[in-house]
């Protein structure tokens, strides 16, 4: 017998089934046209204390960035410059030729652009008061961004 259930009857565990569901199936989309992600991180540690990281992926010869973090008493000292640029550094030797990454943060998406990343989508109040911004970067000098391509 068909049951349906609504939020207040929906556990965690369901909820992590359907979160694994739609990766899962997103994942053997990307594999049917020769996608294999491969996961990537960087981590910076202080007497054994982890103090920054960045994780992603790579996959179709683009680096996906997920997660930047810097502990708060160590901003400011460039640890995420130097975590983002290891990363990509990483991402190259996979043969990757760009980096996406996205934030909801407009001071954290012109940082971003200093760093060589530029803006490709804008989605104004996305979240409350906050925009999406997602932003693309070449990793090789020579390389043009495959949105900046002519059809």
């Amino acid at each position: 017998m068909r049951e349906w259930l609504t939020t207040g009857s929906i556990d965690d565990i369901q909820r992590r089934a359907i979160a694994d569901g739609v990766i899962q199936h997103g994942q053997n989309m990307s594999r049917s046209h020769g996608g294999h992600a491969e996961p990537i991180a960087c981590a910076v540690m202080d007497d054994d204390v982890l103090i920054g990281g960045v994780t992603g992926r790579t996959e179709f010869d683009r680096l996906y960035v997920n997660y930047l973090w810097v502990d708060a008493p160590w901003r400011g000292q460039r640890l995420g410059t130097a975590l983002l640029h290891r990363l990509e550094a990483l991402a190259l030797e996979r043969g990757c030729v760009e980096a996406l990454i996205e934030t909801l943060d407009d001071d954290v998406a012109q940082w971003y652009e200093r760093l060589g990343y530029q803006p490709i989508a804008h989605l104004p109040k996305y979240c409350g008061p906050w925009s999406r911004h997602t932003l693309l970067k070449p990793l090789r000098p020579d390389q043009e961004l495959a949105s900046s391509k002519p059809a």
